[in-house]
């Protein structure tokens, strides 16, 4: 048995719960890719990716195509199977209050400790939606979160 089995096993999760774990990090890791390259021909230029923050982490930190716009991006990345399609709940669907909460708390952070106070800031969605044998479908909501 491997150490994330047994280790597993002493928490009384089922290995497979671990498993799962790293593939879901890959998945959003795809996701993060494809968003930045969907946004880069977009014209938005990608300032920093993964930024950690004390409260949290920004997926994609961006300037917007106009070069004065600061964009917090969160992207949400779901696998969908066929028969899911259209009867699951979109990846932007998974943005909560509590998330909206804390990415306008990382935003106004990121405002004062780079001295944006002149610079607008928003904050976007993008939903990535991967599917076996079709090509992702990614949608880009424009200042999804915001008070």
């Amino acid at each position: 048995m491997r150490l994330v089995g047994r280790v597993a096993g002493a928490l009384g999760l089922r290995p497979r719960v671990w498993e799962r774990a790293g593939e879901h990090h890959a998945t959003g890791s795809r996701g993060e890719r494809l968003a930045e390259k969907h946004l880069k021909k977009l014209g938005y230029r990608v300032l920093r990716r993964n930024a950690m923050l004390p409260g949290g982490e920004v997926d994609l930190l961006c300037e917007a195509p106009d070069r004065r716009t600061i964009v917090l991006v969160e992207v949400k990345t779901r696998r969908v199977s066929a028969g899911e399609a259209g009867h699951a709940p979109p990846p932007e669907a998974a943005i909560t209050h509590a998330k909206a909460d804390k990415l306008i708390r990382l935003g106004e952070r990121l405002k004062r400790a780079n001295a944006w106070d002149d610079r607008p800031l928003r904050i976007d969605v993008v939903a990535v939606e991967l599917a076996a044998n079709a090509k992702p479908v990614i949608r880009h909501h424009e200042n999804a979160v915001g008070r």
